[in-house]
Parts: structure tokens; C-alpha cells; sequence
């Protein structure tokens, strides 16, 4: 039987999926505007545990303080924002969910963006869009739930809640600096990963995560989202206290990378579809390879966009000039969407 069929993954595509992320990775540490050959790029790893010193000091920064991190920050934020969209379409039985449905993309970037115009730091501007990003969904959450709402009015809030902050973000763009300050913002919320460091890792990544390691170890049960009440009450799985579980993490996650790299489009979207193709809808399968085609995909992206040109690439331009062909592409060949 296949995957789609038992939801269970060959062993051979569970070795690919495990080693897809590393293995690209450690060739997109050589790519750059700096080349470095494979050689050089396996001396300075070995060199980390002999101790080497015939490694040019500019390989070992380039490699370790400017690659390194942002390979990682890449892989954390594809898997994450795959993983939020995944889980976002099941919850609200709609392949158009993203990791912003519930307004929390919108409510990190007024954070960070409030944090640039009031001179923060980077790590101020990353604990300012964390708070603002959940605060975001917990004000949707309010408006939305109820003992006569459902799930759709939850979404309904969160668009809502979703305009409410991106007019607040106008707000400070308006008032924000013209020469200093402007810039920084608007290029800022285009999504780059040229800030990332070990220092805002060491923040970002454990809510991350956080997230991906409780909806993957919760994937089984992830499949009775989609469902009523009374049938999932049937199933004998408190389905309330999962969906608060699922709307927590992938919080946590989207917060946590818009903190981190700004607004990334088109990964949450795209990516679980791609994976659901293949893979089918059962989230056994589904969830894992989101992880990993995720992570991918963004660490290819990020490549591409460091390298291509004297100037950086903002990857939301990327994302959304790879995705949205690809989107329409994929939605012609499958005729429609199921969950």
C-alpha cells in the first residue's frame, strides 16, 4: 500500500527526507559570492575538530559567521512556515490557509517594525514582534470564539485582525524617519535573512522548534481536524483541546520567524501542497516531508538570493516569483485541492 493509503513512509523515503536538509545545506555553504570549493568547505569542517590552522581565516568567517547561521535560520524557518501552513489548512479545512490566517504574520511585523522606529536593537526588534505577534492571535482568538462561532468565524477575525495591524504598520512607516528609518522598516518587512546570528537563534529557534517537535509527535491526530465535533468526539480525542494545541504551535512558529526574517510568503502555501501531492493527506507522512521540502526549499531560496547579485534579493520577491507560477502550475495538473 502506498503512503497516501496508510499514511506510513518507506524506509528509503524516510532516509531522503532526513538527509535532504543536511546535505543541502552543506552545499549551499560553498555557494556565494565567495566561492568555496567542496574541498575547502570539508577542511574547515574537519578543521573544527583537528584544530586545523592552514584554513584561511576569511574561509572559516565566511563560513561559520556569515553561512552558517543563515543556512540554519533558512532551514528553521522553511520547516517551521511549512509545517504552520500544514497545520492551518487542516484546522480550518482550508487549502488556502496560511501561516498568517490567524492575523499573527501581521501582528510580528507591526512588532518589529514599532521596535526598528523606536531604535531597538535586533534582539529588541525580534522580543518586540514575538509579543506582538501573539498578542495579535490572542485578540483574534477573543473576537472569534464563542459558544455560537465556529472555525470560520475564527478566520474571519483573523483577517480582520490581520487589516487592523497591517494599518498599524502603515501607521509607523508614515511617521517613521524618512532617511533612517523608512528604509530599514520596508526593507525589513520585504523578508531577508541577512541579520541572522547565533544570538537571535538562540532566541528564535526554540519556539520553532517547540512547535514542529509537538504537532509532529501530535500528526497522527492531526487527521481529525478537518473534522465535526461530534465526529471527532467519536474518536474518543478531546478535539478542542487540540485544536488549541495546533493554533499554539504554529503561533509560536510563524511568530517566531517573522521575528526573525520578516514577512515570507508562499512557503506555508505552497510547500504542503506540493508534499500533499505526493504524499497524500494523512499527516503521518504529510507533516514530515513538509518539514523537509520546507527546509529545503528555503535553504535553496536563500542561496539563490545571496548569490545571484552584487545586491541582496529580498526572499519574499523570490518566494513569491517562484510560488506563484508554481502554485497555479501544480493546481491545474491535480484539477482542485482536498484535505
Amino acid at each position: 500500500m502506498t503512503a497516501m493509503k496508510t499514511g506510513k513512509l518507506s524506509a528509503g523515503w524516510c532516509i531522503a527526507l532526513l538527509l535532504l536538509p543536511p546535505l543541502t545545506g552543506l552545499i549551499c555553504l560553498g555557494i556565494g559570492r565567495i566561492s568555496i570549493g567542496p574541498s575547502e568547505v570539508f577542511a574547515a569542517i574537519a578543521g573544527v575538530f583537528t584544530e586545523n590552522s592552514n584554513i584561511p581565516q576569511l574561509t572559516q568567517m565566511t563560513l561559520w559567521n556569515l553561512r552558517l547561521p543563515r543556512i540554519l535560520l533558512a532551514a528553521l524557518a522553511g520547516a517551521g512556515l511549512s509545517t504552520a501552513g500544514c497545520a492551518f489548512q487542516s484546522l480550518f479545512a482550508n487549502p488556502l490557509a496560511t501561516p498568517d490566517t490567524l492575523g499573527v504574520a501581521s501582528g510580528a511585523s507591526f512588532g518589529a517594525a514599532l521596535g526598528l522606529l523606536l531604535g531597538f536593537g535586533m534582539i529588541g526588534v525580534q522580543w518586540t514582534a514575538l509579543i506582538m505577534g501573539a498578542l495579535a492571535v490572542t485578540m483574534t482568538w477573543l473576537a472569534g470564539s464563542g459558544k455560537a462561532r465556529g472555525l470560520s468565524t475564527i478566520v474571519l477575525s483573523g483577517i480582520m485582525m490581520g487589516s487592523l495591524f497591517n494599518a498599524l504598520v502603515s501607521l509607523v512607516k508614515f511617521v517613521a524617519d524618512e532617511e533612517s528609518q523608512l528604509p530599514a522598516i520596508t526593507y525589513w518587512l520585504m523578508g531577508g535573512l541577512n541579520h541572522a546570528s547565533y544570538d537571535s537563534l538562540l532566541l528564535g529557534a526554540p519556539p520553532i522548534l517547540a512547535g514542529i517537535v509537538t504537532l509532529f509527535l501530535l500528526r497522527w491526530r492531526m487527521n481529525l481536524l478537518p473534522l465535526s465535533d461530534d465526529e471527532a468526539r467519536s474518536s474518543g480525542v478531546n478535539i478542542s483541546l487540540l485544536r488549541g494545541i495546533t493554533v499554539v504551535c504554529a503561533t509560536l512558529i510563524t511568530a517566531s520567524c517573522v521575528s526573525m526574517c520578516g514577512q515570507v510568503g508562499w512557503v506555508g502555501l505552497l510547500i504542503p501542497h506540493m508534499c500533499r501531492m505526493k504524499f497524500g493527506s494523512n499527516h503521518l507522512s504529510l507533516l514530515p516531508a513538509s518539514i523537509s521540502f520546507g527546509a529545503v526549499f528555503m535553504i535553496v531560496v536563500d542561496t539563490v538570493a545571496r548569490s545571484v547579485s552584487a545586491q541582496e534579493i529580498p526572499i519574499s520577491i523570490l518566494t513569491a516569483i517562484i510560488g506563484a507560477p508554481f502554485f497555479i502550475i501544480l493546481m491545474r495538473r491535480s484539477r482542485g485541492w482536498s484535505l
